[in-house]
């Protein structure tokens, strides 16, 4: 990776979502600087995988914030009720679920903005997706769009002239088999995420959530097999 490249701060939760968005930064360009949130989840799994993740495609420097959400509760992520279990992803409903976290992109993009700000980049990447999600409101790209315009209102970079942000989506339009096969073809190992909502003792994913639905759906459109489930790791 050379040293002239521009910087961008790439948000990483170690999911699939977040694992391709990575991949995607370092390929368009970027040197990559991965940020992720221990905010108050239910376990540690997915932090296990951003750390796997951020080794595996060469970031710059990986930050991981303590940043306790819970504490306001709301959501049954933090362990403020059940995570919703569902026999097929036909069960999921539409609206709003008991998974989501309150404000929990705003919060994130704004660590981001603040790290991009002293890292002289005016780049942040998140791996939203507004197709096969699970309902949240900040995901979707008119969020996305307003989040950018306030951001440029908000720094001493951006009315300094220094920084013209852009928040980029690139997932924000593509099914998960699309983003699956957009990772494959840029070597991303999805053996190493993790998706699941609430897995197991040994991190083995639970395959009735709604994160656990919409990942299966994505590998049975891209036509390969999960390999966290072929290999039986701990990762989901």
């Amino acid at each position: 990776m050379t040293t002239n490249q521009p910087r961008a701060v790439v948000l990483l939760s170690g999911g699939l979502d977040s694992a391709t968005c990575l991949a995607i930064a370092r390929e368009s360009g970027f040197s990559p600087y991965a940020l992720s949130f221990r905010y108050g989840q239910r376990h540690q799994f997915e932090l296990d995988a951003a750390s796997r993740v951020a080794e595996s495609l060469g970031v710059v420097d990986h930050v991981v914030l303590d940043i306790d959400l819970g504490r306001f509760g709301g959501s049954a992520l933090t362990g403020d009720g059940e995570v919703p279990y569902h026999e097929s992803i036909n069960e999921i409903s539409e609206g709003i679920p008991s998974t989501y976290v309150p404000a929990r992109n705003t919060v994130f993009l704004s660590f981001a903005l603040a790290w991009a700000e002293v890292l002289g980049s005016s780049d942040i990447f998140i791996g939203v997706n507004a197709v096969d999600y699970s309902g949240y409101p900040d995901c979707r790209p008119e969020y996305i769009e307003a989040y950018q315009r306030m951001a440029n209102l908000a720094t001493r970079a951006g009315v300094e002239g220094e920084q013209n942000l852009t928040i980029h989506a690139p997932l924000s339009d593509l099914s998960k088999g699309n983003i699956i096969q957009r990772g494959l073809a840029l070597g991303v190992d999805y053996g190493l995420t993790h998706t699941c909502y609430d897995p197991h003792d040994d991190g083995t994913p639970c395959q009735q959530c709604d994160a656990c639905h919409l990942r299966a759906r994505g590998f049975a459109e891209a036509g390969i097999a999960d390999p966290v489930l072929s290999r039986g790791e701990s990762a989901s």
